[in-house]
């Protein structure tokens, strides 16, 4: 046999993970799994493609006839295996195996990359590292907000597809955005369990609220929709169920986005359902309002764009002026992709209703972003899950999509600053 020349050791799962890549609920005793290669020189530069079948990615090294550098990351689709160079047009080529047209998920993709000079253009979020020196690991971001006065500073909570729910900190004033800081939500001193975070908001006493996503559907271990309150330092405070009025209704499209509007005795706590549930009309989803001064709760009626294809429904709400942004979206990835929008609903003159009445108001939306030509940008297939959009003290817009903790999923998570949106005030 030959001389090992090289050994990458843990880097290979280290660059996978700081990029939301490493798949954690699949990686059993393969890691990343590093299984196609090839072999390119372009210009003065041998450079060696590296495709990682479960993390989803190309990683990219230059051959220094030594220890090869490693140079970046590049999204191939999912389960990357055919990798081809062509360095007299500066590209490479990835042919990515799994098919998950069947099951409404992305087909087998060829993705074309050129080199070219400058920053690239993928990642757009990366951490940075913990206490340990390695990477703050990450995916499946479900909700964000923007700090009260720090422009750029997002707080993000990951999803049931985390074995523990965390808030992450989100310095998105670098490029890429850089996860600087991770808490774990904590119940007696202990990682709290059976949580689903799908929503953050900031509460007025430095702490936040985050909204659970229940599944009364499922045969063991049933859970309920929940706003819960938790410290500064992200452990539980208290937990507020909804009153049965509603709960009898719940289905397993629950609690998505949450956010506050007013202060003091007048804070409101607005919740995004995310489909419609056993009492509601078809077509609309409830808006939910929490006041904290008196522990009860309102009921308003959202109404929803008929879908194409699939289903749609709601996955984030963010109080802006005298209303609320709220993102709306279909379950539909790549070309079958039609739904996914910023709605604007004014709060004038809406009364929620009493838990269990029989007539609830249906509040009026407005579309004010079409966020698919945001998720094509990238020049890739467009993802499912927008799920965080939040509105920083600059005024600035962010969103990002949940990459479902690379579990039928390339890994690729969208983050992008939008800018000052023309948005109702």
């Amino acid at each position: 046999g030959g001389d090992i020349l090289y050994d990458s050791g843990n880097t290979v799962d280290h660059i996978a993970a700081r990029r939301g890549h490493y798949p954690e609920g699949r990686s059993e005793n393969k890691g990343s799994e590093p299984e196609g290669a090839e072999v390119g020189t372009f210009g003065d530069d041998r450079f060696i493609f590296i495709g990682l079948e479960r993390a989803s990615l190309v990683l990219v090294y230059r051959d220094t006839d030594g220890e090869p550098e490693y140079v970046q990351a590049l999204p191939g689709g999912i389960g990357p295996e055919g990798l081809l160079a062509i360095p007299e047009r500066n590209l490479l080529i990835s042919a990515a195996e799994t098919d998950l047209m069947p099951d409404g998920g992305i087909g087998s993709v060829v993705t074309v990359f050129e080199l070219q000079d400058g920053a690239p253009a993928y990642p757009q979020l990366v951490s940075a590292d913990d206490a340990n020196g390695t990477p703050i690991p990450w995916m499946a971001i479900s909700g964000t907000v923007a700090d009260a006065s720090e422009a750029g500073k997002l707080y993000a909570v990951t999803d049931s597809a985390s074995s523990v729910a965390r808030i992450l900190t989100i310095d998105a004033t670098k490029k890429p955005a850089v996860i600087t800081a991770e808490m774990t939500l904590t119940q007696d001193g202990k990682p709290a369990t059976n949580l689903d975070p799908e929503g953050i908001a900031l509460a007025s006493d430095g702490g936040f609220w985050i909204a659970s996503e229940g599944n009364p559907e499922r045969e063991k271990n049933k859970t309920d929709s929940l706003l819960i309150k938790v410290s500064a330092d992200g452990s539980v405070e208290a937990t507020y169920p909804l009153p049965e009025a509603i709960l009898k209704h719940a289905l397993r499209f629950g609690f998505e986005g949450v956010t506050t509007v007013g202060t003091g005795d007048d804070e409101t706590v607005w919740i995004a359902v995310q489909r419609e549930w056993k009492d509601d009309e078809k077509g609309h989803a409830k808006l939910l309002a929490f006041k904290p001064a008196d522990q009860s709760w309102g009921v308003v009626r959202y109404p929803l764009d008929a879908p194409k294809k699939g289903w749609i429904g709601l996955s984030e709400i963010t109080a802006h002026g005298n209303g609320l942004v709220v993102v709306e979206r279909d379950n539909q990835i790549g070309k079958a992709a039609a739904i996914k929008q910023l709605t604007y609903v004014s709060l004038d003159g809406v009364v929620p209703a009493a838990p269990g009445a029989s007539d609830v108001p249906v509040v009026n939306k407005e579309v004010v972003r079409d966020l698919i030509p945001d998720l094509a940008s990238p020049k890739g297939y467009v993802l499912d899950k927008i799920e965080s959009f939040a509105i920083d003290s600059a005024g600035d817009a962010f969103i990002i999509t949940d990459n479902d903790g690379v579990d039928d999923h390339s890994g690729e998570t969208v983050l992008l600053n939008l800018g000052k949106l023309d948005l109702p005030m």
